[in-house]
């Protein structure tokens, strides 16, 4: 795997390689690596995603407790609000995995966390925000629990991570999220989000050296040769390290500094014309650029349906019912727009509620009122399998 015979393809590696490197150490001083609190080691790597740098680092987690501690059958706790790639991981490396139900504010439960840890346990998850309703956890509080369990504790900041630095920079109320908080052992941090880089581009980090090298796999007995590989996927798209790359040092520090006032500020006005909604409420406090909000009066879902129909694309959440936009800078300009046409669609489901021909709510709605979720779960493969 190591033979370069073309010297333009060699050029072309060792590049790639340098953009990668790059990369990972602009994003470490963002996420608190120069900082002395993190112990100066931040070290880490580019993947294909935030799903994918989260499966590494539960990965590494679970091998590096494995041999720290000799847990074989290891066991992860993760808030309910916390990404689904959590579930994946836990099916492709046979952990087991508890989903702890958030507090009355939405977020992490630190005490009902610190319950469930035992001598199993390999890892606890904080998100900064989490994806559904945009709400930090208590990184600070998950992070003295992992470090005095001893154990890991990843932080995802797959949406956070190119915002918060800068929103904190800005004066917001941020609370500490990265490696300057003691305990956190890996997180991971999108570049192709707000970090404005070509789709398929993020990073994993970790603390120090000795937890990143349980992420990679080496054979020594294959005969084809030695092999070793950093991350999932074997061949990595150069073109897309090297557009990451790009895109940070084009934008440089001010320039995602000048992008997050910008939506910070939209986020703050959609708030605010949200609350102006009187059947509508907001989950939670948002953090960030996310906002959920749902309805104790009309079919919440029947209102995504008729914004969708206006060009509208919001996701759909549940517990509680709920949708969220996710603030980007293509919402700068169209902010009012928005709360007109998200006004419309609240009078028009309150004078005439029901779903709309072709709309979602009427699967979302009958999915969230299904008590056997294992029969939710079979007709979601089922949808998958014959939509590929």
């Amino acid at each position: 795997m190591f033979a370069h015979t073309n010297p333009l393809h060699m050029d072309v590696f060792q590049s790639v390689v340098r953009f990668e490197s790059e990369v990972v150490s602009m994003t470490a001083a963002l996420l608190g690596g120069k900082e002395k609190a993190s112990g100066g080691q931040v070290c880490g790597n580019m993947t294909s995603g935030g799903t994918e740098s989260i499966l590494l680092a539960v990965k590494s987690s679970r091998d590096f407790m494995k041999a720290k501690k000799g847990i074989t059958r290891p066991e992860m706790i993760i808030p309910e609000s916390a990404h689904s790639a959590y579930d994946k991981a836990a099916q492709y490396f046979n952990i087991k995995l508890w989903r702890i139900p958030v507090n009355k504010e939405f977020i992490a439960d630190v005490g009902a966390i610190r319950r469930r840890i035992n001598r199993n346990t390999i890892l606890i998850v904080g998100s900064a925000p989490g994806f559904p309703h945009g709400i930090i956890d208590p990184i600070e509080e998950l992070g003295e629990l992992a470090f005095s369990s001893e154990i890991c504790f990843h932080v995802d900041l797959c949406l956070g991570g190119f915002v918060l630095p800068f929103a904190r920079k800005l004066g917001y109320p941020i609370p500490p999220f990265d490696f300057s908080v003691k305990g956190v052992t890996s997180i991971s941090a999108d570049v192709h989000k707000y970090g404005l880089a070509p789709k398929g581009t993020s990073i994993v980090l970790y603390r120090n050296h000795d937890i990143r090298k349980n992420q990679f796999v080496a054979v020594t007995e294959w005969s084809g040769g030695l092999y070793v590989s950093p991350t999932i996927a074997g061949s990595r798209p150069g073109g897309l390290i090297a557009g990451a790359w790009a895109a940070m040092m084009s934008l440089g520090f001010e320039g995602y500094l000048e992008n997050t006032r910008e939506i910070m500020e939209v986020s703050k006005r959609i708030q605010k014309g949200i609350k102006d909604i009187l059947e509508l409420f907001i989950v939670g406090r948002p953090d960030m650029t996310i906002v959920a909000f749902g309805s104790n009066v009309i079919d919440i879902f029947e209102v995504n349906d008729i914004l969708s129909s206006k060009g509208w694309h919001l996701n759909a959440l549940q517990r509680p019912n709920s949708i969220h936009i996710c603030v980007t800078l293509q919402h700068v300009l169209v902010v009012e727009d928005f709360l007109k046409d998200l006004r419309d669609a609240v009078q028009t489901v309150k004078q005439n509620p029901g779903p709309i021909s072709g709309g979602l709510a009427p699967i979302y709605g009958a999915a969230g009122k299904m008590p056997d979720r294992v029969m939710v779960q079979e007709l979601l493969v089922d949808f998958m399998d014959t939509s590929c």
